[in-house]
């Protein structure tokens, strides 16, 4: 299951870890959408970029727990 992670003496969940993963792998999709205009393509660049951010953050939880 998922156990919390020890990060200099400092317990955090792991989910907490897995936002920050998904926050950091989204910057670089946000950017090649920018750069092949997809992001002006869309009705709303916020909201795509957060459910880039959702669908990002999803596969790292079902990643992460299928190998548990």
């Amino acid at each position: 299951m998922y156990t919390e992670i020890n990060i200099l003496g400092v317990y955090v969940a792991p989910f907490a870890v897995m936002m920050l993963a998904a926050w950091v792998a989204t910057i670089p999709l946000s950017l090649i959408a920018n750069r092949y205009g997809i992001a002006r393509k869309v009705w709303h660049p916020g909201l795509f970029n957060l459910c880039i951010y959702i669908i990002v953050l999803s596969l790292i939880v079902l990643f992460v727990g299928a190998r548990q």
